[in-house]
């Protein structure tokens, strides 16, 4: 398991006085008022405040003062240890965990290893893209269960929920 989970984007600037907007990649986006630091590319950096807009979070991180310290910042990821994460739900995972989990059929099958999750409205989808690609709905009639600590994700046969090619 990773020790460090991404929380946020750094997808622009905004103003001129080093702020940047962030996408939250967190269910919360409202943990950024708890958070004291960030990792970026693994160098601890304060936050100093934030704010909310629609579907974004400003943040005035410590020591980035102007648009041009900010506009370097772009594209990358705001990462925090694991011992700062929120506590989960029951059958709740980070997906950092879920990623590199190997999926198998209860038959006992190996489907593949999760690439990416990808999130939607309706459900999130396990996205395998060896040796075969299939996007696999996370959803409890298919996903019969998840061991994290063992990276492995047992699901229905492939057969009885989708039309095979």
């Amino acid at each position: 398991m990773s020790e460090l989970l991404k929380v946020g984007k750094i997808v622009n600037t905004h103003g001129l006085r080093g702020e940047v907007k962030v996408m939250a990649l967190t269910d919360d986006p409202r943990r950024f008022d708890e958070l004291e630091y960030v990792l970026i590319d693994g160098k601890e950096v304060g936050v100093e405040g934030c704010k909310y807009q629609k579907d974004r979070i400003i943040v005035k991180l410590e020591s980035v003062d102007k648009v041009e310290e900010a506009e370097k910042l772009k594209n990358k990821f705001m990462e925090i240890p694991r011992e700062f994460a929120i506590e989960l739900e029951e059958d709740c995972y980070f997906l950092a965990d879920l990623r590199e989990c190997t999926v198998f059929d209860t038959d006992g099958k190996e489907i593949g290893e999760v690439y990416d999750v990808i999130q939607t409205k309706n459900n999130d989808v396990y996205w395998i893209r060896k040796p075969k690609e299939v996007l696999i709905p996370a959803l409890k009639d298919i996903v019969t269960d998840i061991n994290i600590d063992d990276r492995k994700i047992i699901i229905r046969p492939i057969g009885e929920w989708m039309d095979e090619d």
